[in-house]
């Protein structure tokens, strides 16, 4: 499947900053589900962009701008190859040993409410097991649009978050069992309704098989990721695979409005989600 991605985004100041850096993960790596074809970021201010990768491989944008700044617009276009790989990850960025992603952090911890969840789930290997937590999440959880970032054991007890926040709920479950597992953030596409393909930004997990390797949940779907994912950036939570990341001089409030627009290659014309 070929994807055509046209993502939007306006950071919106309340009031000018006189210094601003972000830390920008919207570019997708290819790996045997993934190749991009072409990527390309523009801004609509005179700002200093640096490519670098992250920690964990990830490719990442330096962004850095010391005059004042009222809004910053930023427009990504693209095209994403994928190929059904029913969420199974290979030849991908891997900096570190399967290990380090049992570690807890704020976002997911696990604790008596997290444990009690887990011991429903049954399974008679660690790919049933995974699959169980997955279905019992997409059943459990109301998902919202907005994601709240709070710990996962407290969104597991509102039985309610965005698709972050169920992910972290997820890999909490996950490493609670001893199971290895990461975060992702990419772009789904949904569709067709009425003759046209809906896009929208997607979190997910990845956890580790020792018979297989890292496989994908995609709980707010219910299935594995297919090839209308696109797999953007990985980290140990949301904190370390966010998208964008913003440190301005001075207290200020933003807001973003974003605007994401793709489409099956198959199809001509995008339809606009707003986010």
């Amino acid at each position: 499947m070929r994807i055509r991605i046209q993502h939007r985004t306006v950071t919106i100041f309340e009031e000018p900053v006189g210094a601003l850096i972000q830390v920008l993960r919207r570019t997708p790596r290819n790996y045997d589900g993934q190749h991009v074809r072409h990527w390309r970021i523009d801004l609509d201010q005179d700002v200093q962009m640096i490519p670098a990768e992250d920690a964990f491989g990830n490719a990442v944008h330096n962004l850095s701008y010391t005059r004042p700044l009222d809004d910053l617009g930023m427009t990504i276009q693209g095209e994403v190859e994928t190929r059904e790989f029913h969420g199974v990850v290979r030849g991908g960025h891997e900096r570190f040993p399967v290990g380090l992603y049992l570690r807890e952090t704020p976002l997911t911890q696990t604790d008596s409410t997290i444990r009690k969840f887990a011991e429903g789930l049954g399974g008679k290997d660690t790919l049933e097991t995974l699959h169980k937590l997955m279905a019992a999440l997409h059943d459990a959880m109301e998902v919202e649009p907005k994601a709240v970032n709070l710990p996962a054991p407290t969104i597991l007890a509102a039985a309610r978050g965005a698709s972050s926040d169920v992910a972290h709920v997820f890999i909490a479950v996950a490493r609670g069992l001893g199971i290895p597992a990461r975060f992702i953030a990419g772009y789904a596409l949904l569709g067709p309704e009425q003759q046209s393909w809906r896009l929208t930004t997607r979190c997910w997990a990845e956890a580790f098989v020792e018979s297989i390797g890292w496989i994908g949940f995609d709980p707010v779907e219910g299935i594995s990721p297919s090839e209308a994912h696109i797999r953007v950036s990985m980290a140990l939570d949301h904190l370390g695979a966010a998208p964008l990341r913003t440190t301005a001089h001075g207290t200020v409030e933003e807001r973003l409005d974003v605007t994401v627009l793709a489409d099956h290659a198959d199809h001509a014309g995008f339809r606009q989600q707003q986010q």
